[in-house]
């Protein structure tokens, strides 16, 4: 599925909500809304004011993502989820040659469009379902002068160390991050294998870092 400037432009903010959260900040008892308000509100005020994110540097965004946003995402199950079946038969290396190949991937595919961030702001709308649900969606529009932007979380609370909520996919207008990738890796995997999908992703990434 293309994916059309406006929606890139959201993922890259969804994406980069989570950047601002410390770990420590992160309590097991801090309700979704709580969550999704606070780092959002944080953030655009950080990629304004980060000059390199908004040139596109590519070194700032991967630091970024490895040190603020990862740590706030399931990203193995947003993996295990754009793969589809075949993650089940995976092995170890494989998982962590597709987690890596993917991250790189998203990383390079917005880092430019960070530079979009402008003066939007953050509306969370009320929670449907019950904040003891250890699965749920926390719903927002993103207001940017006279348009609106629906963008939802779906959202995990783990147990255990680093306990706390988690996303595993977003949602721009009726899309779904996590699915726009997945009949692309089926089509890879049905032709190539696991294996032809991680050589087609690193052959990607390679090419992106050249551009």
């Amino acid at each position: 599925m293309p994916l059309n400037k406006t929606r890139m432009r959201c993922w890259v903010l969804l994406l980069s909500f989570c950047a601002l959260l410390p770990l420590s900040a992160r309590a097991e008892d801090e309700a979704p809304e709580a969550f999704v308000k606070r780092v959002s509100t944080d953030v655009l005020d950080s990629i304004k004011a980060d000059k390199g994110m908004r040139n596109g540097d590519i070194n700032r965004v991967m630091a970024l993502v490895d040190t603020r946003i990862m740590p706030n995402l399931d990203f193995a199950r947003m993996t295990a989820s754009a793969v589809g079946p075949a993650w089940r038969q995976a092995t170890p290396e494989q998982r962590t040659r597709l987690q890596e190949e993917f991250k790189i991937l998203l990383t390079r595919t917005y880092s430019g469009a960070l530079a979009q961030v402008g003066d939007q702001s953050v509306e969370v709308k009320p929670l449907r379902g019950s904040p003891d649900d250890k699965e749920l969606v926390v719903r927002t529009d993103i207001k940017n002068g006279g348009e609106v932007i629906q963008m939802d979380y779906r959202l995990t609370k783990t147990p255990g160390q680093g306990s706390g909520w988690k996303i595993y996919n977003l949602n721009v207008m009726g899309v779904w991050l996590v699915d726009t990738y997945k009949t692309q890796f089926a089509q890879e995997i049905n032709a190539k294998g696991l294996d032809g999908l991680i050589a087609s992703l690193s052959d990607r990434n390679k090419s992106n870092a050249k551009k």
